[in-house]
């Protein structure tokens, strides 16, 4: 029978964590919900191997995944009842590793010198965020930290599920351009020059295709590793250039008009923004400081700019959905489910609920770019592949008439 590891906490608020025999996880955990713990984390015995991580030059901030645990775990905590100092030296005793231990070491040093729990989140801007610290004092503020940080919690772990869906569905594809682009590069240095000799040997040309992509094969061959090394020197040059904010404009908006991926990268955008703002609403903070958070967290130039001209617009009492509609940057959907929650005076719901759909949307998205873009790739590397093989076996004609 498998054997799980478990961290829980217990009736009196202490962390309590063992292994434990059962058939499935859903086992383990209602087992433990059946003698008065609040589960944690279950993982099968033994996973934590695999889950080794080299702290390379001495990196202190925490990973995207070790910051959603750390949420859930002090939300799970100070819903349990127990006191916020108590809460971090608990979680300092049962770090899973030497950095995320140091993070809260120093959140709890400071919480102890009378700091509030947000000022000691913005002391360390590299694992904790903007979002994540407003987000925190709003909890203060409302008296409902536990609380927010359970939201907070399934708001990071939604941008992470989305990011993992974009990441993923992409891995393929990329596999597949690798495969395809080193079968044409061994064909053209490794296959083709072995039919050179034979040629000379004969006093027979070459025919014109071959010899073109012999010559091919060797620029790449004699200039590969430079072409390599312009290409990297290209990609630095371009970020460096996308870090001045007229060309990143330009290239922003470009994206957002591309065929198949314009589209996609609004619902991006829409799921995005809307998820964050819904959830800084339903927190309790207002909403010039909701979307001056927004506004600063989305990475498209072009976005963040519609975004402040409907600051802007707050500011004036106009709301915020005409703004964005104006823009033409965010789908009309969402516009309009936030035009619905400020005239309903529901506009965190409505937020949400745009997120929901938008994010679903992405998703579908996904699955239909990957099914245009697979047959894309491989008709286009097959073609190359078919001139190729198609020039060899010209060239092996060619000598067979020689032959005869």
């Amino acid at each position: 029978m498998p054997v799980f590891h478990y961290r829980a906490i217990g009736p009196t608020g202490e962390i309590q964590q063992g292994d434990l025999d059962a058939p499935t996880l859903t086992d383990v955990a209602a087992q433990l919900q059946r003698g008065g713990l609040i589960v944690l984390r279950i993982d099968p015995a033994g996973a934590g191997f695999w889950r080794l991580s080299f702290e390379l030059g001495g990196g202190q901030a925490l990973r995207r995944g070790e910051l959603v645990d750390v949420t859930r775990e002090l939300s799970a905590m100070l819903g349990a009842g127990q006191d916020l100092d108590r809460a971090l030296r608990s979680m300092v005793e049962t770090a899973v590793n030497k950095r995320v231990g140091a993070v809260l070491t120093r959140l709890r040093d400071q919480v102890r010198d009378g700091a509030a729990l947000s000022a000691a989140l913005a002391k360390e801007p590299k694992s904790f965020p903007k979002l994540y610290v407003g987000l925190v004092r709003a909890g203060e503020a409302g008296g409902d930290l536990a609380g927010t940080l359970e939201r907070l919690a399934g708001l990071l772990e939604r941008q992470r599920s989305l990011t993992a869906a974009i990441q993923s569905a992409m891995i393929y594809p990329c596999i597949l351009v690798v495969a395809a682009t080193g079968s044409i590069f061994l064909l053209l240095t490794r296959v083709l020059p072995q039919f050179v000799p034979l040629f000379a040997e004969n006093g027979v040309a070459l025919p014109p295709s071959t010899a073109f992509l012999l010559g091919l094969g060797n620029v790449i061959s004699n200039y590969g590793v430079l072409g390599l090394v312009l290409t990297v020197a290209g990609v630095v040059g371009a970020r460096m250039l996308l870090d001045r904010p007229g060309p990143r404009l330009a290239a922003d908006a470009l994206l957002l008009r591309l065929p198949v991926v314009g589209g996609l990268l609004r619902d991006v955008l829409a799921a995005r923004f809307s998820r964050t703002l819904g959830t800084l609403l339903l927190n309790g903070v207002p909403l010039m400081a909701a979307m001056t958070t927004v506004k600063d967290i989305i990475s498209n130039r072009v976005a963040s700019e519609a975004v402040g001209r409907a600051v802007e617009s707050a500011k004036n009492g106009q709301g915020i959905s005409r703004a964005l509609a104006a823009a033409a940057v965010f789908p009309v959907r969402m516009t309009q489910l936030l035009r619905l929650g400020e005239e309903t005076a529901q506009l965190g719901p409505m937020a949400l609920r745009a997120a929901d759909m938008h994010e679903e949307r992405t998703r579908i998205g996904l699955n239909r770019l990957v099914a245009l873009l697979v047959p894309a790739i491989t008709i286009l590397m097959g073609a190359a592949v078919a001139g190729i093989v198609s020039s060899l076996l010209l060239a092996m004609l060619s000598l067979n008439d020689i032959a005869q």
